[in-house]
C-alpha cells in the first residue's frame, strides 16, 4: 500500500500548505511576490508562513527550514526507476505524478499503476498519483474503476481538470461528489487550484462564489479521507499551485492601455488560499469530531 506522508512523531494528524514553486513562476510586474533569484523566492516562501515546495531547490529549502516535495510524468513502467533513489536520498518527503497519456487501455492502466504501487513499497517512499487531463486519471468513472482494482492507491487531488474538463456542474455536482467518495477516501496529497465550471483556473474575488464553495468541499471531503484513518506523526500535504499564463492556465485580460496581461497577483491569490485551506480542514476535523 501507499503509505501517508508521516514526520515520525507521535503528533495527531496534521496539515501543511506548502506551494509549487511554479506559482512564483514569470510574476508579473504588478505582483507582490518575489520576482528576484531562487534564494529571494526561497527566503519570501519561508517568511509567508509556507511548509514545504513542490520542486524547490533541495539545498536552499534545507538552509530555510522548508520541506520538500517532488514531482515527474511517468509514460511507461521503467520510468521511476533512476527517480526513486533520488528523491529517497534527497530528503523528499513524497511525489506527486502524473501516470500515462490517458489513451492506455485497461490492461495497460493497471501495469502503470501496479509499477507505481510496487516501486512505492519497495523504496518505502509514497508516490500520489495525480488527477489530471491527459493522464490516466483524466475522467471520473475510469479512475473510480481503478480504485475497485487498486484500493491501496493514493491520489494527488487536482480537481480543477476534473471540474472544468468533465463540467462537474453539469447535471449536479452532487451526484458526482458522491461517484468519486472512493477517491475523496484515497487522497493523501493536494494541489491546491480553483477553477469555475469553463476555465481551469480563476482570480478569487469572492470566496462566497459558488465555484469557490465547492472547491471548499471537495477539499474538505478529501481532508475528511485521510484523517478517517491517519495514524499518528501522519500529515497531509496542500500543495498551491497557481500556474502562469505562458502555459495557458492562469487567464488574462486587457489593462486600461490595451496590453494582455494576467488576471491576477498569483502571489496574493496563494496567500487567499491558505486562510480557506485552513478554513476547510478546521471544517473537516469539526465533522469528524
Amino acid at each position: 500500500m501507499i503509505k501517508n506522508t508521516n514526520d515520525g512523531t507521535n503528533n495527531p494528524p496534521t496539515l501543511r500548505v506548502d506551494i509549487n514553486y511554479g506559482t512564483l513562476d514569470d510574476l508579473p510586474s504588478f505582483s507582490t511576490g518575489p520576482k528576484g533569484s531562487d534564494h529571494e523566492k526561497h527566503v519570501a516562501i519561508s517568511k509567508a508562513g509556507f511548509g514545504g515546495i513542490q520542486d524547490g531547490n533541495p539545498e536552499l529549502c534545507k538552509e530555510f527550514g522548508l520541506q520538500l516535495t517532488a514531482h515527474a510524468r511517468i509514460n511507461k513502467v521503467g520510468d521511476l526507476d533512476e527517480l526513486m533513489p533520488v528523491w529517497k536520498n534527497g530528503n523528499y518527503n513524497c511525489a506527486s505524478i502524473h501516470l500515462g497519456w490517458g489513451m492506455e487501455s485497461d490492461e495497460e492502466m493497471d501495469n502503470l499503476v501496479s509499477y507505481v504501487i510496487k516501486r512505492s513499497e519497495k523504496f518505502d517512499f509514497p508516490i500520489y498519483i495525480e488527477t489530471h487531463r491527459a493522464t490516466v486519471t483524466q475522467d471520473l468513472w475510469r479512475t473510480v474503476e481503478l480504485t475497485k482494482r487498486f484500493p491501496e492507491i493514493r491520489f494527488n487531488g487536482d480537481f480543477s481538470h476534473w471540474y472544468t474538463g468533465q463540467e462537474m456542474v453539469y447535471g449536479g455536482i452532487e451526484n458526482k461528489w458522491k461517484f468519486i467518495q472512493p477517491v475523496f477516501d484515497r487522497v493523501r496529497f493536494m494541489h491546491g487550484r480553483i477553477g469555475n465550471p469553463g476555465s481551469i483556473q480563476v482570480d478569487v474575488k469572492d470566496k462566497n462564489a459558488s465555484y469557490v464553495q465547492d472547491f471548499k468541499e471537495m477539499w474538505k471531503r478529501s481532508f475528511l479521507g485521510f484523517l478517517k484513518s491517519a495514524k499518528p506523526g501522519d500529515y497531509i500535504c496542500f500543495t498551491i499551485e497557481l500556474l502562469k499564463a505562458e502555459i495557458f492556465y492562469e487567464r488574462t485580460i486587457l489593462d486600461k492601455n490595451g496590453k494582455e496581461q494576467e488576471e491576477g497577483d498569483r502571489w496574493q491569490q496563494a496567500l487567499l488560499y491558505k486562510e480557506i485551506i485552513q478554513e476547510c480542514w478546521e471544517a473537516a476535523q469539526k465533522e469528524l469530531n
